[in-house]
This record gives C-alpha cells, structure tokens and sequence, in this order.
C-alpha cells in the first residue's frame, strides 16, 4: 500500500473517488468501483489497482504485478515486453493526472513526508530523554508532555507527518519551556 501526496485541488477536480474511477478508465481494463470508493482494475503487468483518495487528501493504492513464471512467460511472449512497458506507461501517467504532480514532484514529497516522521519521532526521542533526565519539571508539565507524545504517535500511525511534526514542536517547547 502506498500512499501519494495530490496536490491541491486535484482530487476535487476530478469529482473525488468517482472522477478517479472515470480516470482510470483513461489508463486501464476492467475497471469497477471499489468497496470505500476508487475503483479496482487491471492493465498487463499490473494484475491488480486499487485506489481511492483518503480523507486527508492522499492517493492511496495496492498495486499487485505478475510475479516469476508468470511474467517470464509474459515477456516470453509475441509483444510480451510492449505489453510490460505500456503497463508502466500508463501506470506513471495514471499517477501523474491522479496526483497532479509529476515523478520527480512525487519523489520529492515522499521525501519530504519521510523527514517529516523522522524529525517528529526525532523530537520524542529528544523530549523522553530530557524528561528523564529533568528534576525540574512538574507533574502538570510531564502529564501534557505524554498527552502530546501520544498525539503524535498517533498522527505518525495515521500517516500525517506535518501534524506529527506541528505537535512534537510543542511537545519541545513545552519540555524546553
């Protein structure tokens, strides 16, 4: 399962996860409707799509491909290795109109997301060590230090970095106070 970042807009004007199933149709074979909206569909390699957008405004599909003897038999075949190469094809251009940012763009936010979390679990590292080590914090200011630990351990399961990253800020400036 991953998760794309969509630039502003696009989802809403593409009509959410219905104007997502129509996109498909654009890029790819028997496409349907998904169970929480999306759609599910196929193309060559690609023996399984799913995707939908998120409440939080992402892209999030599962992307099964042929695998082994399978795909060798594929690539074996009379324009095996043509079929192969449209499937990335579409798949990077499905992305590209899905999430209004090119593949370069796409890797640069998953960059950003990734430090995003790693700075953010950076900073509750940093917090339980000082707290740990402090004998001048009260007990108020422990109790909102694990208040906001939790919240940010949450946010981080949830997959939203940049809140993660807002609350381990006040998690520091809290501590730091």
């Amino acid at each position: 399962m991953e998760r794309f970042e969509v630039r502003r807009g696009v989802a809403k004007s593409l009509g959410g996860n219905a104007g997502l199933e129509k996109l498909a149709t654009k890029y790819f074979e028997q496409v349907s409707a998904g169970i929480d909206g999306g759609f599910n569909a196929s193309f060559g390699i690609l023996t399984n799509i799913t995707a939908n957008y998120s409440d939080d405004g992402k892209l999030v599909v599962d992307v099964k491909q042929m695998k082994g003897q399978e795909l060798q038999s594929l690539l074996d075949s009379d324009d095996g290795r043509e079929k192969a190469m449209a499937s990335r094809t579409r798949w990077s251009s499905f992305l590209d109109a899905a999430t209004g940012y090119d593949a370069k763009k796409r890797g640069d936010k998953a960059k950003e997301a990734a430090k995003k979390v790693s700075k953010a679990k950076g900073n509750i590292r940093q917090a339980q060590k000082f707290m740990s080590m402090s004998s001048s914090l009260d007990e108020q200011t422990l109790e909102q230090a694990a208040d906001l630990i939790m919240q940010v351990e949450k946010k981080l399961e949830e997959g939203n970095g940049t809140r993660a990253l807002s609350l381990s800020k006040q998690l520091n400036k809290l501590i730091e106070g």
